[in-house]
């Protein structure tokens, strides 16, 4: 029993010397042996190592090739891993996601975590080197930072194709959920070369429409949000049928329908961004297919009033009064007739290929969507099927709108002046923003039911302008026919007209 501890102390003694002296030689070897000597020996010892080990790593770089854009496979992989390792890991570290307003957890520096994929297990470690050199003292070192994956080499095959591509897959949808959307308009093209002027400059986009507040038809509302999803994930028909992944939208219907509430509510059900296109500010056509390979998959290309952006309204004429069956003959004049605004040079033949020509398949995942006012006044080249797949009528507002609004401002789903509205609604037009401003509460001291009868009486002032508008359309009617015949009627004959 006496001799255990003098054993011990022995043992540790012989272990303290050991490894002092091992750090002695190493640190001779490294001050006198030669840097290319040393990192042969490294080299070689490594290759050794690794011939006996079974292990196989797999490391994923920050940076490769162009040192200003992080690699899409280390964002995707860093994404991966901070939803699954945030749960393991203990050496977290916290911060502002580029794209969020969040806080993104990772792993620190060095952390290792463990994943499991069909059976398999491997090993994530979060590393970096520190470059030797150093240009100037007061430049702080260059950090090269990376992802290490070690697995056994028995799953090899797995690894390299099911797992990272699951890894991948899943990363890239972790950053769709967490970014922060945007809306985009595009800038003038002479600020372009400008050092910090890009082509989109953007802001937050935090429009809080929905479908669930939108004051329209339940059946057209299921309808337009059925065909939305079935867009969204129909990447592999539209794979199959060799068909571009985009779907054109015309919203038309007079002013105040809605038509911009239901852009911001389709990217909110998509969770797609938004560009705001201004065709005005666009030089040419060369300058409009520029702007959209800047575009980013899952968005929204919005040309608003697209009747009032450009001279794009008229119909083709023919020349001579003739009819022009030759395909190559219009599309000579669509492009000579296409008319111009200010300084831009976008033509309609320009607009056409923007939408779906060669250059609409760059990316994925898009919607183009055109408003407008008056569509009868579009070329019809520009709205028919292929290009605006589909066309969305938004018009005046019903009673089934109203009672969303109700609800929405009033928190109301029944009322007894509801069917006096109702009635009134089956007789007169009325958009829903002008609805929606009768309904809005003025003052603190406004209630429920005043604002109710201040729609009333909007409805009854609007159906009495109607039916003024009605009789003087009438009455001009009258005496036009009079003047038809011939004659010219006396005030009671046309008033006898006017009653009949």
């Amino acid at each position: 029993m006496e001799m255990v501890p003098s054993t011990m102390t022995e043992m540790w003694t012989t272990m303290g010397s050991t490894i002092a002296s091992f750090m002695f030689i190493w640190a001779i070897i490294r001050q006198y042996c030669p840097y290319e000597l040393r990192r042969y020996f490294e080299k070689y010892t490594h290759t050794i190592m690794t011939y006996f080990s079974p292990y196989i790593k797999i490391s994923i770089h920050e940076f490769t090739g162009d040192r200003l854009k992080r690699s899409e496979a280390y964002v995707a992989v860093e994404a991966y891993l901070s939803a699954n390792s945030s749960k393991t890991a203990k050496r977290l570290k916290a911060e502002m996601g580029k794209d969020s307003n969040n806080l993104v957890l990772s792993m620190d520096e060095y952390e290792k975590v463990t994943d499991e994929f069909r059976g398999a297990k491997v090993w994530w470690v979060a590393s970096k080197v520190v470059s030797a050199t150093r240009p100037m003292a007061y430049y702080p070192e260059q950090e090269k930072r990376y992802y290490r994956l070690t697995f056994h080499k028995r799953y090899r095959e797995m690894i390299t194709g099911a797992y990272l591509e699951h890894v991948v897959k899943e990363g890239k949808e972790i950053r769709v959920r967490n970014r922060q959307r945007k809306l985009y308009t595009n800038s003038p093209g002479y600020k372009w070369p400008s050092y910090k002027q890009t082509m989109w400059s953007h802001i937050v986009f935090e429009h809080p429409a929905t479908f669930g507040t939108m004051a329209l038809e339940p059946d057209k509302k299921k309808e337009i949000i059925e065909d939305l999803v079935t867009f969204s994930e129909s990447k592999e028909f539209y794979a199959r049928i060799g068909k571009a992944w985009k779907r054109g939208y015309l919203l038309y219907g007079p002013p105040g329908t809605g038509k911009s509430t239901m852009i911001a509510a389709m990217a909110n059900l998509l969770n797609y961004d938004v560009y705001d296109l201004e065709l005005t500010a666009v030089k040419d056509n060369t300058e409009l297919r520029k702007l959209l390979i800047e575009t980013t998959s899952k968005s929204i290309i919005v040309i608003e009033d697209i009747d009032c952006s450009l001279d794009l309204t008229g119909q083709r004429k023919k020349k001579g009064g003739k009819a022009m069956a030759d395909d190559e003959k219009e599309r000579k004049e669509v492009k000579e007739e296409s008319g111009n605004s200010g300084n831009s040079k976008v033509t309609l033949s320009g607009l056409l290929n923007f939408i779906d020509g060669l250059w609409s398949a760059c990316g994925g995942e898009r919607l183009i969507v055109f408003t407008t006012n008056y569509v009868e006044k579009l070329d019809p080249a520009l709205i028919r099927r292929g290009r605006m797949d589909k066309h969305i009528e938004l018009s005046y507002c019903g009673f089934e709108g109203f009672k969303v609004l109700a609800k929405n401002y009033l928190k109301l789903e029944t009322h007894p002046l509801f069917d006096a509205i109702d009635g009134l609604m089956k007789e007169v037009k009325i958009t829903p923003a002008d609805v929606a401003e009768n309904l809005m509460p003025k003052s603190p001291l406004d209630d429920a039911e005043k604002c109710l009868w201040s729609l009333i009486q909007a409805l009854e002032e609007a159906k009495e302008e109607a039916e003024a508008e009605a009789e003087a359309a009438t009455a001009k009617k009258v005496v036009e026919q009079s003047q038809d015949g011939g004659g010219v009627c006396s005030e009671n004959c046309m008033a006898e007209k006017a009653s009949e």
